[in-house]
């Protein structure tokens, strides 16, 4: 199947999302290919090509986008002719797992389809441009990819969830294709979800303060929350607030409006005020 460079290149710079799914843009700048929605800066057109599937894009040696996912773009053919008989061997690959099972062959999809196993292949080197054990190839890396992002499975039972004969075929496979074993995929979103975890925590502790006051970290002005030195000028009033054994070395002020009845505590030995 062509893709006209044109058409792609201007869905691809627009973010069209009515291409998603249709094609795949390759980066030769950094080996990575993307779908047509992905948030990252576009590439320069000379640096790009376009291929139909993504099993295409890793045949020709790029890996996924870590941003964009292309495991997740939405199925979308766009064949004529004999497309029907592409679609359902693609259904058969991707959604049932045909070539996942054990004993499973192109020879025994092509059966299955009513086409030999020949006329099978020239139908995905035509209209996807990857061979059908390819496809499944990549199917089962993305199942895996997505399990990883969604689930807390262990490695042994995505790799037999996503039609990986073995967890060492499955380490190699994603592996190849990722660039990275698929425990440092998971260690990346752990600390990912950590981080926006704290994120979305601090927010709620901000949230408790009011819009009226503000937080500054003020040591120099907090003698063991004993004295309290009014460096804001008469018209500013303020509290300390320490949860710590060291209050000179983490006082935290709270700047108050000036009708708010300025309100000092004081911090006991045990760092609670």
């Amino acid at each position: 199947m062509s893709l006209d460079f044109t058409e792609c290149d201007q869905a691809r710079l627009a973010r069209d999302a009515a291409y998603d799914g249709r094609f795949y843009t390759g980066v030769h700048t950094t080996g990575i290919y993307c779908r047509p929605v992905c948030p990252v800066r576009p590439a320069r057109s000379a640096n790009v090509s376009f291929f139909p599937s993504a099993a295409a894009a890793e045949a020709a040696g790029f890996r996924p986008c870590l941003r964009c996912r292309p495991e997740t773009a939405p199925f979308s053919s766009a064949w004529i002719g004999s497309r029907v008989t592409v679609e359902r061997a693609l259904r058969l690959i991707i959604e049932e797992g045909a070539l996942d099972q054990e004993g499973a062959t192109v020879e025994r999809l092509a059966q299955r389809l009513g086409v030999g196993s020949r006329q099978l292949t020239r139908l995905f080197a035509h209209y996807v441009q990857a061979s059908p054990s390819k496809v499944a190839r990549t199917a089962r890396v993305q199942r895996a990819k997505r399990l990883l992002d969604e689930t807390s499975l262990p490695m042994t039972e995505i790799a037999m969830r996503a039609g990986f004969g073995s967890l060492r075929r499955f380490n190699s496979h994603f592996a190849e294709v990722y660039r990275r074993p698929p425990t440092e995929i998971r260690r990346t979103r752990r600390s990912a979800g950590k981080a926006e975890q704290t994120v979305t925590d601090l927010s709620k502790e901000k949230a408790l303060v009011s819009p009226r006051a503000r937080l500054e970290p003020t040591p120099q002005n907090c003698r063991s929350c004993r004295v309290a030195n009014s460096a804001g000028g008469p018209a500013d009033y303020f509290r300390c607030l320490n949860w710590k054994s060291q209050c000179v070395a983490s006082c935290m002020m709270v700047w108050v409006a000036p009708e708010t009845v300025p309100v000092m505590l004081r911090c006991n030995p045990h760092g609670r005020p």
